[in-house]
C-alpha cells in the first residue's frame, strides 16, 4: 500500500479529501437513459431524483437543476431579491451561497460564525437586524454538513419578517431535532457536486414547500418559455435544468446515502479518539439537537498550540515550533504522504471581491474594527475573539475524509499529524 520516497512513507493510491464512491446502478440508469435516447432535460431518471428527494427530506416539492449553485440562484430570486437589496449571509462558506444574490444585484451583508457548530451565529443575526431592519431575506448555509443552530435562527427571521433561503448543499441526510436540513427554509438547496455525501457528477435540486414556487422554477429553469406553440418569452429564463444522464447517476446513488453518512461518522470518530491527546478539538456540533451528515471531518487548533503562521491572498507561511504546529504545516505534512486535506473556508468577509461590504459580529458592526481583526487583537466582551470566522480559518483544517480510506490509511495521517507537534 505504501512505498518508500525521499524517506518519506507515502501512500501509493492518493487519499482524497472527498471524492464520488459508485456502486453500479448508477451506470445502469445512465445506460438506460442513452438506450432509451431520453439524454435532454427530460425523463424518468429526473423524476424520479425528484420523488426520491422528496421522500428523503420530507418537503413537497423538488426541482432537479444543473447544479446547487443554480438552485440558490433559483431561490434567491424567488425571494424577490432585487438591484440594491441588503440580504443576510452565513459568512464561513463557500462563494456559491453568496453568489448568487449578486446575479439578482443584491448586496450580501456576511454574519459571523459561532464557536458551537461553526455556522451562522444567531446573537449576529439579531445585531444585523439592528442595524439593517430593512432586510428581508437570510441565506443559511449548514458548513461540512453540520446544522446550525436552526430553531433560534428561524425565530429571530420570523420576528424581523425575513424569508430564509436555506444551503443544504453539504448537508443532505443531517437533521436538526429529527427533521432534515433542506426543509426549514421558505426556498431550500441541496447539491450533487462531484465531492458531496452523494453525487451526480454535477447537479443540485431546489425542495420547497410552495407548489407556485416549484413550477416557477421549472419554468425559469428552462428558458422560461411560455405555453405557446412558438417559442414565446415574457421574463428571463436559464438552461438550469439537470439532464437526464446526471439524474440517472443520482438516481443510483439516493439508496446508498445512509451508507454513505455511516460511512463518514465513523472517520470522524476515528479521527476523534485518534487525535484525542492532541491540543486539538474537531469540528463541534450540538449532539442533543442534531446529527450532522459528517461529510468533512475538521479539526481546529487550541490557540496555545499554534506556531507562527501567515497567510497571503494566495501564500502561506509557518515557523516549526516544538510541542507547537498549524494549519500550512499540518497540510503540507499529509500531502507529503499523497493524502489531501485543505483549509477551512476562507470567510466570505475576507474574500477581496466582497471586504467592503457590511460584516456583522455578535457585538455589531463588524467592520468597525477591521484593523484589529488584521492584527488578530480584537475581543469580545466575553475575552474571546470578535471575528469567530477568521479565528476559525486561522487555526482549523479540513482533513481526508473520503469514505473509501481504510482505517489503515486514516492511522497513518494520524500518526502524521501527531508527529507535527513533537
Amino acid at each position: 500500500m505504501y512505498q518508500e520516497s525521499n524517506s518519506v512513507t507515502k501512500f501509493e493510491n492518493k487519499v482524497w479529501l472527498s471524492s464520488p464512491t459508485m456502486h453500479g446502478p448508477e451506470l445502469e440508469y445512465v445506460k438506460e437513459a442513452y438506450e432509451t435516447n431520453w439524454m435532454s432535460t427530460v425523463g424518468e431518471n429526473i423524476n424520479e431524483v425528484e420523488r426520491l428527494a422528496c421522500e428523503k427530506t420530507g418537503c413537497k416539492y423538488a426541482v432537479a437543476l444543473s447544479a446547487g449553485t443554480a438552485a440558490l440562484h433559483m431561490a434567491v430570486k424567488l425571494a424577490g431579491v432585487k438591484s440594491g437589496d441588503k440580504v443576510f449571509c452565513s459568512d464561513m462558506t463557500f462563494s456559491a451561497t453568496v453568489n448568487p444574490v449578486v446575479y439578482e444585484k443584491g448586496e450580501p451583508v456576511f454574519i459571523d460564525t459561532e464557536y458551537d457548530t461553526w455556522n451562522m451565529n444567531p446573537a449576529a443575526l439579531e445585531k444585523a437586524f439592528e442595524l439593517y431592519p430593512e432586510v428581508k431575506v437570510v441565506v443559511i448555509a449548514h458548513l461540512y454538513g453540520t446544522p446550525g443552530k436552526i430553531n433560534e435562527l428561524k425565530a429571530i427571521c420570523y420576528k424581523h419578517g425575513a424569508v430564509i433561503v436555506e444551503d443544504a448543499a453539504e448537508s443532505l441526510g443531517a437533521t436538526y431535532k429529527g427533521k432534515e436540513t433542506g426543509t426549514f427554509g421558505a426556498y431550500n438547496c441541496i447539491s450533487f457536486n462531484g465531492n458531496k455525501i452523494i453525487t451526480g457528477s454535477a447537479g443540485g435540486m431546489l425542495l420547497t414547500d410552495d407548489k407556485e414556487a416549484a413550477e416557477k422554477v421549472r419554468k425559469w429553469s428552462t428558458q422560461a418559455r411560455e405555453n405557446a406553440p412558438w417559442y414565446q418569452h415574457e421574463e428571463v429564463g436559464y438552461n438550469y435544468r439537470m439532464s437526464n444522464v446526471i439524474a440517472g447517476v443520482v438516481r443510483g446513488q439516493f439508496p446508498y446515502l445512509d451508507e454513505h453518512i455511516a460511512q463518514k461518522k465513523a472517520i470522524y470518530e476515528r479521527y476523534k479518539e485518534g487525535l484525542k491527546d492532541l491540543p486539538v478539538k474537531m469540528n463541534p456540533y450540538d449532539g442533543e439537537n442534531s446529527e450532522p451528515n459528517f461529510w468533512l471531518s475538521c479539526m481546529i487548533i487550541d490557540e496555545e498550540a499554534m506556531c507562527k503562521q501567515v497567510r497571503g491572498e494566495c501564500e502561506a507561511l509557518y515557523v516549526a515550533e516544538h510541542g507547537k504546529s498549524c494549519p500550512t504545516e499540518i497540510l503540507k505534512t499529509i500531502a507529503g504522504i499523497n493524502a489531501e486535506g485543505r483549509p477551512i473556508w476562507k470567510p466570505m468577509h475576507m474574500q477581496p471581491i466582497y471586504r467592503m461590504n457590511g460584516f456583522v459580529t455578535r457585538e455589531g458592526n463588524g467592520r468597525a474594527k477591521t484593523n484589529a481583526y488584521i492584527a488578530g487583537g480584537a475581543v469580545g466582551k466575553d475575552g474571546k475573539p470578535l471575528d469567530v470566522g477568521m479565528d476559525i480559518f486561522h487555526r482549523g483544517l479540513c482533513l481526508p475524509s473520503d469514505n473509501k480510506m481504510t482505517p489503515e490509511q486514516q492511522d497513518r495521517i494520524i500518526e502524521v499529524i501527531k508527529k507535527c507537534f513533537d
